[in-house]
């Protein structure tokens, strides 16, 4: 089986395969499992294989990468276009195996472990700043309910350190004028 070009559809448990070989004819079309996935792919010879972002793709780009093909990532907005009926797990692994074969398309960077991982240190911060933000307005709602108006500070910004008082510094006098008005 001489397969240059695959498609892979992404799910939870069962993958769907399209795969073309160099004059666009069809010699690989079949579902996948989840733990047979890289045994399928480590039997093929190496092949340029497209998936569609999503969660997951990363990490199968990098297993595929591994075992010596160019996985490739493509954004799903672009593989919209390719697909030539219904969406189904079928029709969408063929519309990516034709999508990554176009010479002009745009590809998403596979992640590192550690890029993909401080992704999620601040998709978490992002989450846990929105969850405190959606907090603070649904306390004063309920507050003003009760004709109770919120103090500024102690919700929007900490407190100054009790030793260290937010003063004005003064400035000294400019030579030639008075320190007092």
């Amino acid at each position: 089986m001489n397969v240059t070009t695959v498609g892979i559809d992404l799910a939870k448990n069962v993958f769907s395969v399209h795969g073309v070989d160099a004059h666009g004819k069809v010699v690989l079309k079949k579902t996948v499992s989840r733990g047979k996935l890289l045994e399928c792919f480590a039997n093929l010879p190496s092949a340029i294989i497209g998936m569609e972002a999503c969660s997951g793709a990363h990490h199968w780009a990098r297993a595929l990468r591994s075992i010596g093909h160019d996985a490739r990532i493509i954004a799903p907005r672009f593989v919209i276009p390719y697909r030539k009926s219904g969406k189904n797990d079928g029709n969408d692994a063929e519309a990516i195996c034709e999508a990554v074969g176009r010479p002009a398309m745009r590809f998403v960077h596979v992640k590192s472990v550690e890029q993909q991982a401080v992704l999620c240190l601040h998709r978490i911060r992002s989450a846990v700043v929105a969850e405190r933000t959606a907090q603070i307005n649904q306390l004063r709602g309920l507050l003003s309910e009760f004709g109770l108006r919120h103090a500024p500070w102690p919700l929007s910004r900490p407190a100054p350190h009790p030793r260290h008082p937010r003063r004005r510094r003064e400035r000294p006098a400019r030579p030639g004028t008075s320190a007092s008005p």
